[in-house]
Formats: C-alpha cells, structure tokens, sequence
C-alpha cells in the first residue's frame, strides 16, 4: 500500500532492518555504519524532490547523535518530509544500554522545541493507520516518535551493504520515477 511518489531513508540498526523486512525496493535508502546521517540525508533528499514524499525512519538512539539536525529541518521547513523515530530508549544493537529517552528526554518536545508546529507521539497501534495517513498526505515537516519495545529481532538485510551500489541504486529508482 505505498504511493509510487514515496521515498523512504532509515536510520542504522533496527530501522534499517524493519524498513528492509517490509520488503525490497530501490525506493528505500538504509543507511549502515553512518550513525547521526539519516535526517540530513532525508532532509536534503525532501528540498531536492519536492514532488515526492519523504519518509524518515529512525531510531532513538540514531536520532540522539545529532539532535541539530531537527532544528535544520524546522528552519527549512520543507513539506513533504515526514521524520518518524522508533523510540526503544535503548541502544538495541550495542547490548540494550539505555538512551536519554529511558529517563527524562522527549523526542516530542526537542523537535517542537526545535520549531516542528506538527508533531505527535504514538503509544498504541490504534493510531498507526491515521499516522500512515498522515504519512501519505499531511503538510510537514512532521514529526513522530513511536514508543515501542526493545527487543532485538531477526535481521532482514538491505540489498547491498556496498554504499556505491546502494546509492546508486537509489538514485536511480528515484530519477526513474521523475515526470
């Protein structure tokens, strides 16, 4: 049920591999090894095709390493970009230790904080339709952090761990589907 104009990026680590085991496509860029990278990299990616959805998801944790990165993208505020964070509080991938979002930090507040005027935060399933909703057509810059569990899952691998081929694969699906 994906619109052909939606481009998704991942953050490192589980994001990666939960954007991977919904399925292949060279319309997913999933980032490895470049933690903090994803949201500039979507945010450029949204101001560069502005006909185009962009959907950022990302961890916590990926998130927390470059939390500027949220103000950048409020300030240029471009519509079409969607920033959706999978809120664990933990650093699965490196044993489980705890992320600031265990204890005080709200991802929410920092990125109104930041001058995000569309955010929101999700605790119950219930409200993932109306988010894929939103997704698909709400003005952004939008911003989501999803609570879920920590647990580590099987590992679904993106097609390429090669990042010349991975980008270009990318780019390619992306000027393909320009009009």
């Amino acid at each position: 049920e994906r619109p052909d104009n939606l481009l998704v990026v991942s953050g490192l680590g589980t994001s990666t591999w939960d954007v991977t085991a919904a399925g292949d496509d060279a319309r997913n860029f999933c980032f490895i090894g470049a933690m903090g990278q994803a949201a500039p990299f979507a945010l450029g990616l949204a101001m560069a095709q502005p006909d185009k959805r962009v959907l950022l998801i990302t961890g916590d944790g990926e998130l927390l390493m470059g939390l500027g990165s949220l103000a950048t993208i409020a300030n240029q505020a471009p519509p079409n970009l969607c920033v959706v964070v999978q809120d664990n509080g933990a650093y699965v991938e490196t044993g489980g230790q705890a992320t600031a979002t265990a204890g005080v930090t709200d991802l929410e507040a920092v990125a109104r904080g930041a001058g995000f005027t569309n955010t929101r935060t999700v605790t119950e399933e219930a409200e993932i339709e109306a988010l894929r909703q939103d997704i698909y057509q709400a003005s952004g810059p939008m911003f989501v952090a999803i609570k879920v569990e920590a647990e580590a899952l099987p590992l679904a691998f993106p097609h390429s761990f090669d990042g010349a081929v991975a980008i270009n694969r990318f780019k390619d699906a992306v000027l393909s589907s320009d009009s």
